[in-house]
């Protein structure tokens, strides 16, 4: 069984997906896509199903058959200065602002979102594996968010990001021990597992 290729039929929809809320470290990715009906994306998936392979190649089918396409990133200073979920809307919006043509709908993976101008939006717990365009957006999402800390595990090599992405897996959280936190950290997470953690608000 596919994905459905849209929510209503007729309506211009935009499916919206985020990458790396749960990251101790690096930015949060948005993207938003427009799919063109005329032009179908064959294996289009949850980038979480998919390999690097799968992702890149349909990242670049994506970025040439789509009707339109944005993507968008919010630092981890803003992520600390906002909290993630708000910087994850904030990104989404973001990626909102840079397609060419204005949706009718929005699609939106996840429970909650922050409404966008006036356009209606339908939040789709899951919807990465469930609707089209939202997988295209994860598969953006993730794919530009992984490229980025590829880059920047060039200048902080010790701390695996070419592999972890930023992710709290044990190797990260070792470096961090042994080494400190980077300036791409996200300071208002737990970065160690036995850190005092204080709420400041």
């Amino acid at each position: 069984m596919g994905l459905k290729r849209f929510y209503q039929k007729g309506l211009l929809e935009a499916g919206c997906d985020e990458a790396g809320r749960g990251c101790l470290a690096g930015p949060v990715f948005a993207a938003a896509v427009i799919l063109d009906d005329k032009k179908p994306i064959r294996g289009l998936d949850d980038s979480k199903k998919l390999n690097e392979r799968q992702r890149n190649e349909l990242r670049l089918e994506i970025e040439a058959r789509a009707l339109s396409i944005g993507v968008a990133q919010l630092s981890n200073k803003d992520i600390d200065k906002y909290n993630i979920l708000k910087a994850s809307f904030m990104a989404m919006h973001a990626a909102l602002d840079k397609l060419i043509t204005e949706p009718v709908l929005l699609l939106i993976d996840g429970n909650r979102f922050i409404p966008y101008k006036k356009i209606k939006h339908e939040c789709v717990v899951k919807g990465d594996g469930k609707y089209q365009s939202i997988a295209a957006a994860s598969i953006l999402a993730k794919t530009y968010r992984d490229e980025f800390m590829q880059n920047a595990h060039q200048h902080y090599p010790q701390y695996s990001w070419d592999k972890n992405m930023g992710y709290p897996t044990k190797a990260h959280r070792e470096a961090i021990k042994q080494f400190g936190a980077t300036s791409l950290h996200r300071m208002t997470f737990t970065l160690l597992n036995d850190q005092i953690t204080l709420d400041l608000k």
